[in-house]
């Protein structure tokens, strides 16, 4: 799992394949200049005995959305990029290096997060420009966390940091054929983050398999808890798992097949498959926006505030400078999400409260009565549909996905690659109440293990278009 033969090589050599990959999947939108010299510190700190851990020397990869000392952080936005973020790394990025990982750079996404605009298009940012999925350079590589999900997918690095509001870690998961771990609300620092919703949002480790990411998860949380100990063999018995039909399924004949396929192996393996049922829809999504537009007002004022003298200190700031820059920022699609929020009154709002309190139990109830009345251990879902065509003029073009009930509790999802419809890679969601990790990555572990025993390695992509 660590890097034995060499951070500074390894490293070497990824930069070596960056130059002639990245320029086709624009995954990357702010290399480390400073990787290689890292790199070769840790090296001699491994020759002198002093190994800090399972991912020492490991390249990893961040979202550039995430404070990291000396590099630029700009959420996507031209507004960020000349205005420094604070001369210290978030939290979480403390934790990385302190575990002997090495920052290969940053990675471009959907710009703030994918919340500023309705009609916007996952991957494509002012600051970053647009990433394109390997397996198909003309479809989306899903968002927010594009960058990430594609960087891992062309073989960039191993590990990348996406985060979630609701999907954007396990969206360009499926998309691009990795495995990604939305973790439970709060088990991840969230400070130095550039936020949307304080009550949903997350950090998450974006890998090439299960054990990898649950290798990552410990280094993130600053666990006591090995979580890549859980990755052991495929025996499920005893294991109940659920499975919500409803909307999260039907949108997508080949998805569909595909996770049948998935519910069989699951099967092969001891589960009890506890087919055909329904989780409650998750509220409306009037309710959905008001929470978001309530947070990010008062959450991206408060983070705004930790930058340096002289950017943009509000929401109305944010949105003054769209418009005076609206050739670029405003060129493919508006700020009406920004806009609203401005005309947010606050988190006491009885507005919010109401919207709040009707969400988190749509989220929360929904999954926790589900699990407890079929004594459940998880439920899987179909992840998202597969990866869409790139339409900057009107927008993305999502026909389902899994993420809603499990982002308004706050709850914990894992995307794993299932298969592939007509060559494009689509993933299968694990999903479970508060803090099931442990459980989540044991059966997400045992799943891509059969998996691989039954078709094989997971193809790898051919940066070509598809018809």
């Amino acid at each position: 799992m660590g890097n034995e033969f060499g951070a500074a090589a390894l490293v070497d050599q990824l930069q070596t394949r960056m130059r002639t990959i990245d320029p086709l999947i624009n995954a990357i939108c702010t290399p480390n200049p400073n990787a290689l010299t890292e790199a070769a510190r840790l090296d001699t700190e491994r020759d002198e005995g002093r190994v800090r851990g399972p991912l020492h020397g490991v390249p990893v990869l961040v979202k550039d959305n995430i404070d990291t000392a000396g590099l630029p952080t700009t959420a996507g936005s031209l507004a960020l990029a000349d205005q420094p973020p604070p001369l210290e790394d978030a939290p979480l990025v403390r934790r990385l290096r302190d575990a002997g990982c090495v920052l290969l750079g940053k990675t471009n996404l959907s710009e703030w997060a994918n919340f500023r605009g309705s009609a916007s298009s996952s991957g494509w940012s002012a600051y970053g420009g647009l990433t394109r999925n390997p397996y198909a350079l003309n479809r989306s590589a899903g968002g927010s966390s594009s960058g990430s999900g594609a960087a891992v997918a062309a073989g960039l690095a191993d590990y990348a940091i996406g985060t979630e509001t609701n999907g954007s870690i396990v969206c360009p998961a499926a998309l691009n054929g990795v495995v990604g771990i939305k973790p439970t609300v709060g088990l991840i620092p969230q400070q130095g983050i550039v936020p949307i919703s304080h009550s949903q949002d997350t950090a998450g480790p974006m890998t090439r398999t299960v054990e990898q990411a649950a290798a990552l998860l410990t280094v993130l949380t600053g666990s006591s808890t090995e979580y890549a100990g859980n990755c052991r063999g495929t025996d499920l018995s005893n294991v109940r798992i659920g499975v919500p039909r409803g909307p999260l399924w039907g949108y997508s004949t080949g998805l569909d097949q595909v996770s049948e396929r998935a519910l069989e192996l699951l099967s092969s393996c001891g589960a009890t498959i506890v087919d055909h049922l329904s989780l409650p829809t998750p509220g409306g999504d009037e309710d959905q926006l008001q929470v978001l537009a309530h947070e990010l007002k008062v959450d991206l004022e408060a983070y705004l505030a930790t930058r340096a003298p002289g950017g943009p200190r509000t929401l109305d700031e944010l949105i003054a400078f769209n418009d005076d820059h609206a050739d670029v920022e405003l060129r493919w699609f508006g700020q009406e999400l920004f806009e609203r929020a401005a005309g947010t009154e606050g988190l006491s709002s009885p507005v919010y409260v109401a919207a709040r309190l009707t969400a988190l139990r749509a989220g929360r109830d929904g999954i926790d009565n589900l699990l407890r009345d079929n004594q459940l251990d998880a439920i899987v879902s179909p992840a998202y549909s597969p990866a869409w065509s790139i339409d900057l003029v009107n927008g993305d073009h999502v026909l389902g996905s899994s993420s809603s009930h499990a982002a308004l509790a706050g709850y914990p999802l894992i995307s794993v690659p299932s298969g592939t419809v007509a060559g494009l890679p689509v993933g299968l969601t694990f999903g479970g109440t508060a803090r099931s990790e442990v459980t989540l990555i044991r059966l997400a572990h045992a799943f891509e293990t059969a998996r691989i025993v039954a078709d094989g390695p997971f193809p790898t992509p051919e940066f070509t278009q598809w018809a």
